[in-house]
């Protein structure tokens, strides 16, 4: 660790404004993200470059030739990635209640006191648990993205930082302009895609045009951008041919293509994806034996009087006056959207017990594997479950038992996915030698100031995109999943069980197929999450994610296989992260132009244009990532 002069600034009101900023900016781009494509990506990187660039442009107005301290940006970073990481949590269980009908827009204010209180709660929750994951099991627990991003902190105090965060910005540039060109002017199609008949069976293909889905393909690499594809084929080339009878759309073979999918073929994508999260959970069973020990260690003799200023937490009495304040939040949450005592309090109780565990499970688990590795959906699947099985026993049932078990569920998410992002942030926070205390507060203000923007853009997007949330560019296959089994315990029993049963056989085969590779070391794996979710998302998704990933492989396949992986790809990562902000915030800011009664152009050009132009569009966006990607691969080498 670091030893930093506590003359570096570190905390004061430039940071917080900008981190503040990123933090909206990274969480809403992530709302749109991972409503698109059912995925989030770490702010923490591209916000610590952005933040640098920003903090240098500052100090050169002023005629300083430093730019801001290392101890500055890694302040900024820490409340973008909070922003960013409540956005997962909130856009996988919140429009659930959309989906089943119960909310026609979304609740605002009860949306946003979700999403601090959950933020909130996994910030706090995890606070006692520094010490011992962090500081003193640094050879068991390596947190590799915060890491990384401590990486990226020390390279950026060089000149060339300068040149990186200009790589999120021209990524940025790109992305949007694509986005616009395709939904505002309509000189590039959104998608490409086509279908046909053979015999009595349909067969489609199609392929989005999104920088976004090729920049997610490239971030999570080969291994899972090939499961997403295989979902993709299991559903749309097999499934739909299996399940279909052609005859009956021949008039439109394409919209019956789809219809089959929305129908039949995505509810086994939720059978999968149930026994997905379920094996996630055992198959860290280990490690919540561990966090559980860690946890009831850390409440023993936990006393800061003897710790150094700079290495201190926020003091324990108030972590305890600020929970007792969210719980009650919760709890008065659950008794607006229920209006019941009974299932007021059993959810209380069941949110503490299982947010706490969950947060000691996430902040473990991200030690182990990464943020990006985390299985938070398997533990929302399990809450889910258990609570939605609870309130069955006790004779629940209907809207309340179904808003009940959601809100449970968002709760828990955001817990979950906050508590491995603060973890995070405070490993690298001590690399660089910052103060715990400061970051936690930033973390608190981020999570803050993000939880009032997610429940006015998912409306937005909502209201002013095509088909909406559950359509074809806003699937959101979590909150669809969790809306699916919050129906199938309270609901109208409309949910096809058939599917889902063919969706869990065909997760259990898959499992086996997993555990067979790695019995054999094999570098490939047959993790079951990304095929399920693929099976749930449109097909043409996935075709942009397998050919970042494919980018991604050839670029690491070039270089000395001796070198780091991340660092090789680190220039490649930054305009990824550009590409995704700047198409995200596009759509944004073309559902509120919508809003605001400002329609997108006709132009009136001939459809074989347009698809001559897209092809081409699409190609050469294609080789620029890659050419960039190759250019910029020893970013911090």
């Amino acid at each position: 660790m670091s030893n930093k002069s506590i003359e570096v600034p570190e905390l004061n009101i430039k940071v917080i404004v900008i981190g503040l900023m990123l933090s909206v900016v990274m969480g809403s781009a992530n709302v749109y993200l991972g409503l698109k494509a059912g995925m989030t990506v770490s702010a923490s990187i591209p916000a610590a470059v952005v933040g640098m660039l920003i903090l240098r442009a500052a100090r050169n107005l002023k005629g300083q030739s430093l730019g801001g301290s290392i101890l500055e940006a890694n302040q900024i970073q820490t409340a973008a990635s909070a922003g960013e990481s409540l956005a997962a949590g909130i856009i996988f269980t919140m429009p659930a209640l959309i989906l089943i009908g119960v909310w026609k827009e979304f609740d605002m204010l009860l949306t946003t006191v979700i999403a601090f209180t959950g933020g909130l709660l996994g910030i706090l929750f995890m606070i006692p648990m520094r010490q011992v994951f962090i500081v003193s099991n640094e050879d068991n627990l390596q947190y590799p993205e915060g890491v990384a991003c401590a990486s990226v902190l020390e390279a950026g105090q060089e000149k060339s930082g300068s040149n990186n965060a200009m790589s999120v910005v021209k990524g940025a540039l790109l992305g949007g302009a694509f986005k616009g060109l395709i939904s505002f002017a309509g000189i590039l199609k959104g998608n490409l895609e086509n279908a046909f008949l053979s015999g009595n069976r349909i067969f489609f293909f199609g392929a989005d045009i999104s920088p976004a889905l090729l920049a997610v393909g490239f971030i999570v690499r080969l291994n899972v951008a090939v499961l997403i594809f295989i979902g993709g084929v299991i559903g749309w080339l097999v499934g739909i041919p299996l399940l279909g009878h052609g005859i009956e759309h021949a008039a439109d073979p394409i919209e019956g293509a789809w219809s089959l999918w929305s129908t039949k073929v995505r509810y086994i994508g939720v059978g999968a994806m149930v026994i997905g999260g379920i094996s996630s959970i055992f198959k860290v069973r280990k490690g919540l034996v561990d966090a559980i020990k860690v946890l009831k260690d850390s409440q023993v003799g936990n006393t800061q009087k003897n710790t150094p200023l700079n290495q201190r937490d926020i003091p324990a009495k108030a972590i305890n006056i600020f929970s007792g304040i969210a719980i009650i939040l919760v709890a008065g949450v659950y008794y607006y959207i229920t209006k019941n005592i009974a299932i007021t309090a059993i959810t209380t109780v069941i949110m503490i017990i299982m947010a706490f565990f969950f947060t000691a499970v996430a902040s473990y688990i991200v030690g182990l594997v990464g943020n990006s590795n985390s299985p938070v959906s398997g533990m929302t699947i399990t809450a889910v479950l258990f609570t939605g099985g609870m309130l069955y026993v006790f004779g629940f049932s209907g809207t309340e038992g179904m808003v009940a078990t959601l809100g449970v569920a968002a709760i828990v998410c955001c817990a979950a996915c906050t508590s491995g992002d603060v973890c995070n942030d405070l490993k690298t926070g001590q690399i660089v030698g910052a103060s715990p205390y400061r970051q936690q507060i930033m973390q608190i203000t981020g999570v803050a100031v993000a939880s009032l923007v997610m429940a006015p853009i998912m409306q937005l997007l909502h209201e002013n995109t095509p088909g909406g949330i559950g359509g074809r560019e806003l699937a959101a296959p979590q909150a669809g999943l969790f809306a699916s089994l919050a129906n199938g315990f309270f609901g109208d029993g409309i949910l096809p069980w058939s599917m889902v049963a063919i969706g869990s056989a065909l997760g259990v085969i898959l499992l086996i197929g997993d555990s067979f590779l790695e019995s054999k070391n094999s570098t490939f794996r047959l993790h079951l999450m990304p095929v399920a979710v693929g099976i749930y998302l449109p097909f043409g998704l996935s075709t942009p994610i397998l050919i970042g990933g494919l980018i991604a492989h050839f670029i690491l396949a070039e270089n000395d296989s001796e070198k780091n992986p991340d660092n090789v790809l680190q220039g490649g990562v930054l305009l990824a992260s550009g590409l995704i902000a700047g198409e995200s915030l596009m759509g944004i800011i073309l559902a509120l132009l919508a809003s605001a009664g400002i329609q997108s152009l006709s132009l009136g050009l001939d459809p074989t244009v347009v698809t001559t132009l897209t092809f081409f569009s699409a190609v050469g966006t294609v080789w620029w990532f890659y050419s960039n990607s190759r250019s910029k691969q020893n970013f911090n080498t």
